[in-house]
């Protein structure tokens, strides 16, 4: 069963230009995985572009062939090089992971089977219908 492994950060600066520049260079860092992990079968990293004072900065978006694959990654070199190359630029975290089922995993990634999505008319939002 894969595992889905979401992680949202808000980032250190002072002013808009500085928290842009950390947010940029945390999605450099954790971009740089792609490829280096076994078991990692998709990774993406997106930035925030609401502005919404509730919004974390940057989203990590990762899907593992399992939880071993998952638990491999949170100890593999790498990821820890990234981890300890941002430091504490970072300076709030959330996290969810998430088994999906096999029949799911064959679907669109993210959208469970008899289910799509459509835009609400703004494209920061999406609504399952």
């Amino acid at each position: 069963m894969s595992i889905k492994h979401i992680v949202m950060w808000r980032v250190r600066g002072d002013d808009e230009a500085t928290r842009a520049a950390n947010a940029e260079r945390v999605k450099r860092e954790f971009e740089s995985l792609a490829g280096r992990i076994p078991g990692l079968r998709h990774l993406e990293v997106g930035i925030d572009t609401s502005r919404i004072d509730y919004a974390c900065d940057v989203v990590l978006v990762t899907e593992f062939d399992s939880a071993e694959a998952l638990a491999g990654y949170a100890v593999h070199p790498e990821h820890l090089r990234v981890r300890d190359a941002l430091g504490d630029l970072r300076t709030a975290r959330h996290q969810v992971d998430y088994a999906i089922p096999t029949n799911a995993a064959a679907a669109e990634p993210g959208i469970p089977p008899a289910r799509a999505a459509t835009t609400t008319g703004d494209e920061n939002h999406v609504q399952a219908v």
